[in-house]
Order: C-alpha cells, then structure tokens, then sequence
C-alpha cells in the first residue's frame, strides 16, 4: 500500500457489506475505517479525518443524511466528500443526499467497479 493511502471512512450496519466492501477497498490501495452507526460514525470522522464518506441512509441512532449534515456543520469535516450506498430507492432520499451536498449515490446491491469508479472521481475532485 502507498504511504499517503487515502482514508475512507464507511459507515454500515451490515457486517457482510463492512467486510466485503472493506476488503475491495483495501486491495484498491485505500485505508478503511468503519463505523455501524450514526453516533459512531461522528466520533470516528471527527477523529480520523478521513478523506471521504461513504454511507448508508438507514443506520441505527439516526440516518446517513442528518450525519452527512452534522459533518458539514464542523469546520474539520465539512470539506468530506460523502457518497451514499444505500437500499433507498425512494427518488426523495436521492434528492435530499444530493441536494445535502452528497457527491455520489448509488443503490444496493452495488457493482463494486461502479462504486470504485465514483470514489475516484470524488476524492480527484476534493484533492
């Protein structure tokens, strides 16, 4: 892995998905941090400082879009791009991630080439 690997921060409550996903991360050459939910999730982006979100809207202890609005209220995280990766097919939720500042959605089941394809269009854009 590289020295300045790139820092995701996944914030899932299916462990299957955490491991799956994690380990696709990993071998693409990123760091993974994972949080299961929405408390969590906070802490560990204001402690990690990772350089991009990737979600679920449904979470325990509240959902993805009232976290991606919390981090984008703190000055140390709200220059974290978030991508959702969620089962909400509901075009509101996609609209309010959007509309939130969310720079990808993408629904479950997710193609993990899909997925990867996003994350480097955002983190190139955050650079």
């Amino acid at each position: 892995m590289q020295e300045t690997a790139k820092k995701i921060l996944l914030v899932e409550d299916d462990p299957d998905i955490v491991r799956g996903l994690g380990l696709r991360l990993r071998h693409a050459g990123y760091e993974v941090v994972s949080a299961e939910d929405a408390m969590f999730a906070m802490t560990l982006a204001l402690r990690e400082r990772p350089d991009l979100v990737i979600m679920d809207i449904g979470l325990p202890g509240g959902d993805g879009l009232i976290v991606m609005d919390r981090l984008g209220q703190h000055e140390s995280t709200a220059h974290i791009p978030v991508v959702f990766l969620t089962a909400k097919v509901q075009p509101e939720n996609m609209r309010k991630a959007m509309e939130g500042g969310a720079v990808g959605y993408m629904l479950k089941p997710y193609r993990a080439d899909e997925l990867l394809s996003m994350i480097e269009s955002a983190l190139g854009t955050a650079a």
